[in-house]
This record gives structure tokens, C-alpha cells and sequence, in this order.
């Protein structure tokens, strides 16, 4: 059943038509390591794994546990590769040779389980994908983990491969922008983007001269994500082909912040990658934010003419909202400098407290959170709505993005 007119396939659970030539999510599946940390069980793992013995250190990390509203995370990190790797707990142990042992092979095995979960939800062929796009901060080799994920799945050798490394938490959006720009420029594309991270790399023993390491060991989360993006889902329906396409992506935007290049400042070392989080990330994304938000929202009204939907532009309160939460502060500014209804920004708090901060890979989860809030609606809920995410630059990234239930 082909959806070049524009119309829903028939029997499919989509409420509104498709935008010819207009990119689209088909499927989206997701991977984690088998080991749970439960947050209000992390600190004295924590202190014992790092062998600490300073109470003042202990109480930060307590109060940290709890302000960033994470309820459990995933981790590749475990007792087993503690006692095979001890020196990764030794303050200044040159570790980078370990940390990447571990690391590029615990993001290869989550990415290819995540692209595996995807491929089988889209249910096209693995031959039929046409172009791989993976981004990751936790990883470094050559070749690239890019090449490792397509042998390892077996795609074809003339896959259009692009490898996106060390974005940070925005990552996953510049990778929907970028599969975007390659579904809709290459008729018949499927654009397979697979993110996968992992904390091995800044694992390390607490020090009070590096306060945002607890920050970390209480914020951050390790998984992988996958989507596959095409712009002409056209070949059969349900079981018999492709999946229906649940999310267009509509126009995307760029943007760095002059002068805030060392606000997220991340150096790789032999101890390897140390972070250093300004105090004023979130008063940089505030007094900027809206601005961006208009950019993206002027648009909403041109492309809702085009697909017949009369134009005028959108108010943020009549959109959803799929936010990479890069933790609490940062949500409740752009709540409030926004003016949205507490609601909105539920799927990306409910990310938060099941996953933790999962730098690219989190706006995934945001996303497969109001794909399925959205799909449990009784009547058509809201049809646009923005994809944002934030990361070292300070950098901006956005999508509008139009729900198709």
C-alpha cells in the first residue's frame, strides 16, 4: 500500500496523513548493560568500589543522588571488571589503554543490540539499509566504531557510513538531523542512526578538587539507542513489510552560543576523559532558549499550511515537547522561561528517572516515551512538537518534529 499521496497506510495506527519527501521515524529500539544501579543504593557502592574513606565526599554524593531525581541507571561498569582492572579506582593511574578495552567493546555489543531491537520493529531486511550513522562519546579507535557496527549486523559493504564522535549530550539530534538531510536528498534511502554510550571512560575515584565528578557518578547512565529514518515508507503494511512511520521530521536547527566553549570542557588523558560542568549551564541555556524555541516554532505555522492544516504559528503549550534531560535544573528552566504546563515535560523527567543522563542516546528515550503517550490517546493529540538537545559549545540542537498519530 504506498503512501505517496500523502495518506496513511490503511489499517495503520496513525491518525494523519504522511508529507511526501518528508523524513520519518519508522521504528526506534533501545539496549542497556545487564547491570542495574538503583539510585538510592549508589552511594555506599560508590564509596566502597573507590575506596573512600571521606565523610564529607559521602554526604555530597548522597545529597547529589537525590537532587537529580534519578531513580535507577544501567551501567557496564561491575565488580568483575573491578577486580580485573583495580587501578581504574587508583587516583592517577594511567588507565586510557583499560578504559578502552572495556569501552569500545561494551558500545559495540549495545549498539548492535540496539540496532538488532530496531531493525526488527522497522521489519525491512538488513541489505536494505542504505546509510549508518553512529555517535558516540565513549569509544576511540580506527577504524571507527562505525565500521566494527556494520560488520557486526552484516550490512552491505557499500553502506553509506558516517561517524559522528564526542558531541556530548546533543549528539543524538545533530544524528536525526543528519539522517534527515541523507532520507530526504536520496530517494529510497533507509538511514539506520544508532547512539551508544557508556561511563567507563570517566570512571573514577572521587576527589575534592574535582567536585563534578560527583556529579557524574550521580547523573550519568550507560545504553544505546537506535532509529531507522526513511522519506518514502512505501512498501507494504503491518507483518507483510515495513513498520508505519510514527514521527516526521520537519526542519532542523544549529546553534552555538559565542564565547561559551569552555562551559562543558572535556580533555582525554591518560586517566581518561575528565569534565568540567560550568555552574552556569543553566542560566546559559535560559537566557537563550526561547529565542531558539521561536525559530523552530515560526516554522511549525509554514509547514502546517503546506500539509493542510491552515498555518498560523504554533503556541508552545499546544505541542509536545521531547527534551534531552540534561538533568533537573536544566528542565525546570526551560519550564519556566517557557511558560509550559508542568505536563510537558513529563516524558523527558520519566527518561531522566529510569535511565539517568544517557548523553546521546537519552533524547531517544524522551521520544519513545511520547511516541507512546501520544499513540495512548483517545482523539489525535498534539500534531507538532520540538525535539531539543544541548551539549559542549554551548550548542543548540533542534528539530520540529510532527506526531503522526
Amino acid at each position: 500500500m504506498s503512501s505517496s499521496d500523502g495518506n496513511c497506510y490503511k489499517s495503520i495506527p496513525c491518525r494523519r496523513p504522511l508529507t511526501p519527501g518528508k523524513a520519518k521515524i519508522l521504528a526506534l529500539g533501545k539496549a542497556f548493560p545487564k547491570q542495574i544501579v538503583l539510585q538510592d543504593r549508589l552511594v555506599e557502592g560508590f564509596i566502597r568500589d573507590t575506596k573512600c574513606d571521606d565523610p564529607s565526599i559521602k554526604e555530597k554524593l548522597a545529597y547529589l543522588c537525590k537532587k537529580t531525581t534519578v531513580q535507577r541507571r544501567y551501567t557496564v561498569m561491575s565488580k568483575e571488571i573491578l577486580d580485573k582492572y583495580p587501578e581504574l579506582a587508583t587516583e592517577g593511574s594511567p588507565t586510557i589503554k583499560q578504559r578502552l578495552e572495556i569501552a569500545n567493546q561494551a558500545v559495540l555489543d549495545m549498539a548492535a543490540e540496539a540496532s538488532l531491537s530496531c531493525i526488527k520493529e522497522w521489519g525491512g531486511k538488513v541489505e536494505d539499509i542504505t546509510h549508518l550513522i553512529y555517535v558516540s562519546s565513549s569509544e576511540l579507535r580506527l577504524p571507527g566504531g562505525d565500521l566494527h557496527l556494520a560488520a557486526r549486523l552484516g550490512l552491505r559493504s557499500d553502506v553509506g557510513r558516517v561517524m559522528l564522535y564526542f558531541l556530548g549530550c546533543y549528539g543524538g539530534v545533530t544524528g536525526l538531523r543528519l539522517a534527515k538531510d541523507i532520507a530526504e536528498n536520496n530517494p529510497g534511502s533507509r538511514v539506520l542512526l544508532t547512539t551508544s554510550e557508556t561511563t567507563i571512560l570517566g570512571f573514577r575515584p572521587p576527589n575534592n578538587d574535582r567536585p563534578y565528578d560527583l556529579v557524574g557518578a550521580a547523573l550519568f547512565g550507560d545504553g544505546a539507542a537506535s532509529v531507522v529514518v526513511a522519506a518514502d515508507p512505501v512498501r507494504g503494511s503491518g507483518s507483510s513489510g515495513e513498520s508505519y512511520p510514527f514521527m516526521e521530521l520537519s526542519f532542523a536547527v544549529q546553534k552555538f552560543l559565542p564565547e561559551t566553549h569552555d562551559v562543558i570542557d572535556g580533555k582525554l588523558s591518560e586517566e581518561g576523559i575528565n569534565f568540567k560542568l560550568g555552574r552556569d549551564l543553566p542560566a546559559k541555556i535560559e537566557a537563550n532558549i526561547e529565542e531558539f524555541c521561536r525559530r523552530l516554532v515560526e516554522e511549525s505555522g509554514k509547514e502546517a499550511a503546506a500539509v493542510g492544516g491552515g498555518g498560523g504559528k504554533v503556541k508552545y503549550n499546544d505541542m509536545f515537547w521531547a527534551v534531552h534531560p540534561g538533568g533537573p535544573a536544566i528542565l525546570n528552566k526551560l519550564e519556566s522561561t517557557l511558560g509550559l504546563s508542568s505536563e510537558k515535560l513529563e516524558c523527558s523527567r520519566r527518561a531522566l528517572m529510569d535511565y539517568g543522563n544517557v548523553s546521546s542516546n537519552t533524547i531517544f528515550y524522551v521520544i519513545e516515551n511520547m511516541r507512546e503517550e501520544l499513540k495512548s490517546k483517545e482523539q489525535a493529540g498534539e500534531e507538532w512538537g520540538l525535539a531539543l538537545a544541548f551539549g559542549p559549545g554551548i550548542t543548540f540542537e533542534g528539530i520540529l518534529m510532527r506526531s503522526l498519530y
